[in-house]
């Protein structure tokens, strides 16, 4: 049975709004079409696909879990930096060794830890 592609995450929340605000607001992913499910959450969509789910849920006082973190590919290096930096987001740049890629790591209103990837053309912020 071979795997033809990664179809999306799940991130469990149990504020909705702010997850919303970090991943729509910040980092510019688009609301869209979401089964109407039993519980609330939210679907939301890079390049007409839904790559990330969100769903409402109660959390154990421990975040961490066995993912280590998302990665997404992105563009607008500057942009992005001064979205976070206006919303207060707290984040760490680096340019990874090797590959000349820029990397943006952060983290959403529950914890999970968020990897923005950028072209290494793109001019420092």
């Amino acid at each position: 049975m071979p795997i033809a592609g990664m179809n999306h995450f799940n991130v469990l929340t149990d504020d909705v709004e702010a997850t919303r605000r970090f991943y729509v607001g910040v980092l510019g992913l688009e609301e869209g079409y979401r089964p109407p499910f039993s519980f609330d959450g939210l679907w939301l969509y890079a390049g007409g696909r839904p790559i990330l789910h969100i769903s409402a849920a109660k959390l154990p006082g421990e975040r961490a879990g066995v993912i280590d973190h998302i990665a997404f590919t992105s563009i607008d290096l500057k942009g992005t930096v001064a979205r976070l930096e206006a919303n207060q987001v707290a984040y760490r740049l680096s340019k990874q060794g090797g590959t000349n890629l820029w990397q943006v790591f952060c983290h959403d209103p529950m914890g999970a830890r968020v990897e923005l990837d950028f072209d290494g053309s793109e001019p420092a912020p």
